[in-house]
């Protein structure tokens, strides 16, 4: 049998500092690294042209997107849509709302609860970005071959259930 005792070893100050039994993750072929590397690439290749274009940051994009989409959200409900933080949402939302591109009322039954729509303005710029958007993801689709991104597509569902079920 292996000995597999660790040793210490001495800091600059003389006092022993943690076992020397490490095992260092190896990050380029860790899994969620990829994914955040791949996601981050592509979404600052996207977020330079509506950066420029309406002064707009990732996490406000990502809101409005939402909006468009599901009018009517709450800010704790755009947070888990997003599964981003509630406090950078709740910063983007306050940015949106002070520059007119997101309407905040109260719900009607619960005036604790925000309704939240994009604006016109908000509209003008979704309508702007979202076709920017969807033409980066082709370019990035037309790497794979069509089995490639039906593959692609079955593989992030099943991630992401898997994820969200946890």
């Amino acid at each position: 049998m292996p000995d597999v005792r660790k040793s210490r070893s001495r800091g600059a100050d003389g006092a022993n500092s943690a076992p020397r039994a490490h095992s260092p993750l190896k990050l380029e072929d860790f899994l969620p690294y990829r994914l955040s590397i791949l996601s981050n690439t592509v979404s600052q290749a996207i977020a330079d042209d509506y950066q420029q274009r309406h002064d707009l940051g990732v996490t406000e994009w990502r809101v409005m997107a939402v909006l468009a989409r599901f009018p009517g959200l709450s800010a704790r409900e755009v947070a888990e849509r997003t599964a981003m933080d509630k406090v950078a949402v709740s910063r983007a939302l306050a940015r949106l709302v002070e520059a007119g591109r997101v309407d905040r009322s109260v719900h009607a039954q619960d005036k604790r609860r925000s309704v939240l729509r994009l604006s016109s303005a908000g509209w003008r710029i979704h309508d702007d970005v979202a076709p920017l958007a969807r033409a980066r993801e082709r370019e990035l689709l037309a790497r794979l071959d069509t089995d490639e991104r039906a593959w692609l597509q079955r593989i992030l569902g099943k991630l992401l259930v898997d994820a969200n079920s946890k």
